[in-house]
């Protein structure tokens, strides 16, 4: 076995003994002895774990200093005094924009293609739910066993689907 290997089964056995919620972040921490630690709290020197296939929440921002508070002249309340955008937030112009969101389209379209012809050979090879059966099915049980595999994927695909074109009709 690979450290690496069991490096990840370690990870997950203390994940599932620690009962980390699904969407929670992960950070990987390493102190002065070069010794490595995974945790779901931000420590200062750590940084957020990129798993493949997990998609977290975002993190949750450092804590940072109240808003300044005003107080107007004849009023009895203060005032925030935060702008609506913070200073160092990042602009994107519309057109750079539009062009982001035609390339996400595009890609959710052959996204959908592909799936949509996976989907109609899913339901030609279910055969309305007698496909032929394989020389290795001599077994009846094995035989439904793929039946009902079949069924399975099918319904996956029919749910991509929709999910893809969902997607889609949010784009601006």
């Amino acid at each position: 076995m690979t450290s690496c290997f069991l490096l990840r089964l370690v990870l997950l056995a203390g994940l599932a003994a620690h009962e980390a919620r699904a969407d929670s972040v992960i950070y990987k921490c390493v102190d002065q002895n070069g010794r490595v630690e995974f945790t779901d709290i931000n420590k200062t020197g750590c940084k957020v774990l990129d798993l493949p296939g997990y998609v977290a929440s975002t993190p949750a921002p450092a804590p940072r200093a109240a808003p300044a508070v005003t107080m107007r002249q004849g009023a009895g309340r203060p005032a925030a005094s935060t702008a609506p955008n913070p200073a160092g937030f990042p602009r994107v112009d519309t057109a750079t924009q539009k062009a982001r969101d035609d390339d996400r389209r595009a890609i959710l379209e052959d996204e959908l293609r592909a799936e949509e012809r996976k989907l109609t050979d899913l339901k030609r090879d279910f055969n309305n739910g007698e496909p032929e059966r394989q020389g290795n099915e001599k077994n009846y049980a094995k035989y439904q066993e793929r039946v009902a595999q079949m069924r399975d994927n099918i319904g996956r695909s029919e749910k991509n689907i929709e999910a893809l074109k969902r997607e889609i009709a949010n784009i601006k």
